[in-house]
């Protein structure tokens, strides 16, 4: 056979590029072609968001109100939103510094991010189902046949006696296997949506984790700082007690006073000592609490003494509507209805039979030399269908099982959502009457100040008993322990106002549904 031309390679090599490019684009084809019947195909409901009444404005904290409100007074919200660091709104350094420290070190935190991570690399393992499996099974098998195989040949006779020659031999095999099952009535996809709605619930709850950690940093906090503003009341307190007592046994010796009297001033001084003293127990157990928040222990963390001395800061709240976006639990639940409403559509793909594509192909034979010859080659492919005839009702009643919790989950993003506005409202409340009644309170300290200067200035004339001195002197301090935990109040609704309001969160921020279906997801959200 005469080679041919060069001319005439040339045109075959085109000639097979060609046929290749048109397989390709026949390929491409037939792939738009499935997939298009494959998303026509894909059974049950359509997701659609479920709908939550929003009113239109808050009602417990308006405009009118900001006069009366302690921060709105200087700072009156208006359409601006929270920011990602919150906390840096109180203009605290030491609380600046712990709150980074619970995004980096809290175990609750790091619990939710590690859920979140294997539900990412559970919806991997969905979307890896729109492929072909195809494995390899090379071996290479050295084996004797039984000498009663072949004809029944008995024993005590020779293995040529009846014709055969047995002896071992050694196959040598290179198997190749396909499969694929084409997602024709969206199972797959219908799985790929539960997982990948439950990943993005899943990110959603990180977020509320850490929002929750952070708010509890923030309350723990400013309840150490009124601890220690207790304790410097407390301290002064015992220190004029104690002034009250060495005066008064001073009156005593010079007969002015009776011992009486000095009972009653020993008695007061030792009870405040011991009230003072116990501040110790609730200050120690909120610093235990921060450790543990910051995820360290108990025994290595300290935070210094500092009386509180912030004041609740004007927190732009925005519309209600926004809560919708704004908080993660909110839409954690969001997506857990269109994970059940995915449930359901793959529930009912069970109706629709399984179609089976595999193939089998390699290379077999005796003898190594020949194991890859073209004659040694195997092959068989085709198709495989499986339905279920009968069951006894089994599908119908999974799929009312899945409607049912689709109902369920519907109900519990409504619960959530009006359980926001019922946060919100109740600490908006909170803030407009603790700033009233933080006034009184002054005021009441104030009067409690001038009954104590009278009732030492009439036990001193001798016109009235030492217990009188003694009852100002309990009711002031009383009125003063109480316009401390007035202002721990506040502070504490003014964090949780924050969190009510998804402390600076966003729905943009939810990874999407490619990025959760990737290995190595994108910065970018959706």
């Amino acid at each position: 056979m005469r080679p041919r031309p060069r001319t005439q390679w040339r045109a075959l090599f085109r000639m097979t590029d060609s046929r290749n490019s048109l397989r390709r684009g026949l390929g491409t084809v037939v792939l738009a072609v499935y997939l298009t019947f494959l998303t026509g195909c894909t059974v049950g409901p359509k997701y659609a968001r479920p709908s939550a009444v929003a009113p239109p404005a808050y009602k417990e904290l308006t405009p009118e109100d900001f006069k009366d409100t302690d921060g709105w007074k200087q700072a009156q919200p208006g359409d601006a939103t929270l920011k990602g660091n919150w906390w840096e709104i109180f203009n605290d350094p030491q609380l600046n510094a712990l709150e980074q420290q619970v995004n980096v070190s809290n175990q609750n935190i790091a619990l939710a991010g590690a859920n979140f991570l294997a539900a990412r690399a559970l919806v991997r393992q969905t979307r890896a189902q729109y492929y072909p499996t195809i494995t390899a099974n090379p071996t290479i098998t050295n084996s004797r046949p039984s000498l009663g195989q072949f004809g029944g040949v008995k024993t005590g006779t020779s293995s040529t006696s009846s014709g055969f020659a047995l002896s071992s031999f050694t196959d040598y095999s290179l198997a190749f296997d396909a499969s694929w099952v084409p997602d024709f009535w969206g199972k797959i996809r219908n799985t790929f949506l539960q997982n990948a709605a439950a990943a993005q619930a899943s990110a959603a709850d990180l977020e509320n984790v850490r929002l929750t950690a952070q708010a509890e940093l923030a309350i723990n906090y400013f309840e150490t700082r009124t601890q220690d503003a207790l304790k410097q009341l407390f301290d002064e307190t015992v220190a004029a007690y104690q002034d009250s007592l060495e005066l008064t046994q001073l009156q005593f010796n010079a007969g002015l006073a009776s011992d009486e009297a000095v009972a009653q001033a020993e008695t007061q001084l030792e009870a405040t000592q011991a009230q003072d003293t116990n501040l110790g127990i609730a200050r120690a157990q909120f610093e235990h609490a921060i450790a543990m928040l910051l995820g360290q222990p108990a025994s290595t963390f300290s935070l210094p003494a500092a009386p509180l001395e912030a004041s609740p800061p004007a927190v732009p709240f925005g519309l209600p509507s926004q809560i919708l976006e704004r908080r993660p639990d909110v839409a954690s639940a969001e997506r857990l209805v269109a994970q059940a409403n995915a449930q359901i559509g793959l529930a009912t793909a069970a109706y629709y039979p399984t179609v089976t594509l595999s193939a089998t192909g390699g290379f077999s034979n005796t003898s190594p030399t020949a194991w890859f010859a073209w004659p040694s080659r195997f092959w068989s492919a085709g198709p495989a269908l499986a339905e279920t005839l009968f069951e006894g009702g089994l599908r119908r009643a999974t799929v009312r099982q899945f409607r049912a919790s689709y109902d369920r989950s519907v109900a519990n993003y409504r619960q959530t959502v009006l359980t926001a506005f019922q946060q919100v409202e109740d600490n908006l409340a909170a803030l407009r009457i603790l700033s009233r009644q933080l006034r009184q309170q002054d005021t009441a300290v104030r009067s409690a100040q001038r009954n104590l200067q009278l009732a030492q200035q009439r036990y001193q004339a001798g016109i009235d008993p030492y217990l009188n001195v003694i009852t100002a002197q309990t009711a002031l301090l009383t009125n003063q322990q109480a316009a401390v935990n007035l202002r721990r109040d506040q502070m504490t609704a003014s964090v949780q106002l924050i969190e009510a309001l998804g402390g600076g969160w966003d729905s943009a921020q939810l990874p999407s549904m490619r990025d959760v279906s990737e290995l190595t997801p994108s910065a970018n959200t959706k």
